[in-house]
This record gives structure tokens, sequence and C-alpha cells, in this order.
């Protein structure tokens, strides 16, 4: 009928310009945190846009539920100021109608929320995690660039090398300065290969010289020459991930081990769907307008309303996780109760129409006259 098919159509232009700018936003914020942990050598500045897709991709469940929240405030409040909820009230239609519409348009949405954050959120980042410690743990030989100063992942050595092969295991006119059980070691060689013995990787260096001197007495000085000398690089040949993170972890290994931690990851995946299934009618109810106010200030109120329920949202996970609340009880309290009140005030908003339309209204003449007939709008 008309007044379905002429708010799904509006909700949809709404929230899909709503969508592109907020994912644009998310975007650029996610470039420049990740070029700024490309530049701390954290991320391979060769994969800043995968991190990055991976990152925006991890956020799509709180992407797509504000999306679909701010497309429902800004259609239902032009549609008050524009005076055409006016005009749906006078024929016949109440608040709690519009309830039925706004699922139906809301529903793939909010099954595309429960995909995300069920299993695109730990997918993604796991993702994530893995090339950042794929990236970490390489080799300090690895992390150094032909002519320049890097330190080590321990900040304990400062390497130079002057060329390198294209595989980055064997360098030339190697320099090596350390601080190691009390003494400043320095160590040069005109050639270095990378080897790997057992579970570590060293560097074999080649027809160099070694320099100790302790940090802390003047004495002690100590010379010596070398034709081959082995040292760590740091890194491993191989590399195990016992310690996933919770947040990288399946929904369903989670489900299978019911500990305090993965219980408040569970509640936050969980909760994203149920808070947006809140959204929806919590925007049907804070979406009128007081000409008083202006435009924006039921935008306004909203957009906060939206904060603070993401971040009771996210205190709780904390919560759950630390376990000063059960899982099941925080979730009742917060997601049933933003639900029992969403519900209240929109019966009462709807009564309060209800009743305003059935009040006898008086002509020119001081007769009363009866309400006009509930009038059902053509297809």
């Amino acid at each position: 009928m008309l007044f379905h098919s002429s708010l799904r159509k509006e909700l949809s232009r709404s929230f899909g310009a709503t969508l592109v700018v907020l994912v644009t936003i998310v975007m650029t914020m996610m470039l420049i945190r990740t070029l700024g942990l490309a530049s701390k050598g954290s991320v391979n500045p060769q994969e800043v846009f995968l991190v990055m897709a991976y990152t925006v991709l991890g956020y799509m469940p709180t992407i797509l539920s504000l999306s679909l929240f701010i497309a429902i405030v800004g259609t239902l409040s032009r549609m008050y100021r524009d005076s055409e909820m006016v005009i749906w009230f006078s024929s016949g239609r109440g608040l709690a109608d519009f309830v039925q519409p706004l699922f139906r348009f809301a529903w793939p949405v909010l099954l595309l929320i429960a995909a995300m954050a069920l299993v695109g959120w730990p997918w993604a980042n796991s993702q994530t995690i893995g090339m950042r410690q794929q990236y970490e743990q390489r080799s300090d030989i690895e992390r150094v660039t032909p002519g320049e100063f890097r330190e080590s992942s321990g900040r304990l050595r400062v390497f130079f090398i002057d060329k390198d092969t294209p595989d980055g295991a064997t360098a030339t006119n190697v320099f090596i300065w350390a601080v190691e059980r009390g003494l400043q070691i320095t160590t040069s060689a005109r050639s270095g290969r990378i080897e790997d013995v057992g579970t570590q990787r060293y560097l074999m260096l080649s027809n160099g010289q070694r320099l100790e001197r302790p940090l802390f007495t003047e004495s002690g000085l100590k010379i010596s020459e070398f034709k081959t000398y082995g040292t760590r690089a740091g890194g491993s040949a191989a590399t195990t991930t016992d310690n996933t993170p919770t947040r990288a972890r399946s929904t369903l290994s989670l489900l299978r081990d019911r500990s305090d931690a993965n219980s408040g990851e569970l509640g936050w995946r969980f909760g994203m769907l149920l808070a947006a299934i809140n959204f929806v009618l919590l925007a049907l109810t804070v979406s009128s307008v007081n000409p008083r106010v202006g435009r924006s200030g039921n935008l306004v109120f909203a957009l906060f309303a939206f904060v603070v329920y993401y971040n009771l949202l996210n205190l709780g996970q904390s919560w759950v996780s630390s376990g000063r609340y059960g899982m099941g009880s925080f979730m009742l309290l917060l997601h049933g109760g933003v639900f029992v009140f969403a519900t209240a005030w929109l019966t009462l908003r709807n009564n309060n129409w209800t009743r305003r339309s059935k009040a006898p209204r008086v002509i020119a003449g001081g007769l009363p006259t009866a309400p006009p007939s509930k009038i059902e709008p053509s297809a």
C-alpha cells in the first residue's frame, strides 16, 4: 500500500546516503591511524590499505546500526516538519502503525548486523592481528633498511647495513650496537646472513670485530676479532598462536569455552543485534520535531541516546569480563530495560495522539462536531 511503500522508499534513500558518509568518515580515520602504526613499525607499509579494510569491516555492525538509526530519525523528522505525519495521523494512522513498515525495511539490515557481529567482527580482527604479528615477528635484520640505522624489536640493539639481497637474508658491511649483561657491545662485520637454529633465528657474521665495554666503569675494554660469529636476530622460525584475543576468536569457540572474558565478548556481539532492534523503536519515539527547539534538536538528542547506549554496551562487556555481572543478567537489564522503556514511551505517545484525534471539534458557531472517520489511503 501507499503508506508502506512511500515510507520504505524514503528510508532506503536516507539509509544509503548515511551509510556512504559514515563509511567514508571511518575509512579516513582508519587510514590516518594505520599510517601512524606503519610509521611506528607496527604495520607493514605495504599492507596499509588491507589493514584499513579489515578494520573498517570490523566496525561495520556499529556503522550499520548508526546508519539505520539516523535514517529513521531523519526521515520521520522531515515528515513531522512537512506536516506529512499530520496527514497520516488524520487518515487514521497512529504512531504504533509505523512499527511494522519500519521493521519490514530494517530486517535485512538487522540480519547483516548479526552476521557482521557474529562472523565478520572476529574474522576481521583475526586477519588484522595475524598480519601485525607476522610483521612484528620478522627478524631484526629484516627490519633494517640499507643505509639507515634501525632499532631492534626489543629496542636494545641498533642495526646498520650497507647493502642486502632481494630475499633480505644476506647483508654486507653490518654494524650492530647492543647492550647485553651490563656491557656496551659494538660489532662490525663484512657480511652477515640469517640462519635458523631450531626454533630461533640467528644472524651469522663473517670477518669482523667485536668491542665490549662496561657501562658503569672505564676499565675492562675488550677487543676481539672473529672469522664467524653468531648472534640472535630476533623473531623465530616457527611460532604458534595459543593466546588468541577473545575479539579474534570465533563465536562457536567462545560458546564452547564460557569463561568471564568470553562471556563478555559474546554479550557484546549478541548485544549489537539487540541494540539495533531497540534503536528502531527509539528512533520512532524521538523523531518528533519541536518547532521551538529547531530542526536539529531531536537529531542531537537521538545521537546522544545512541552514544550513551553504545557506551553502556561496551561498559557492560568490561563488567561481564571482570566477573562483576553475568552475561544474561546484564543483557536483560540493559537491552530489556531499553526495550521496555521504548515500548512504554511509544505506547504513551500513541495513546496521546489517539485521544487528541478523538476529541470533538468546535466550529465557528460553537457546536461540537464528530471527529473525522478513518480514511484508508489508496495503493
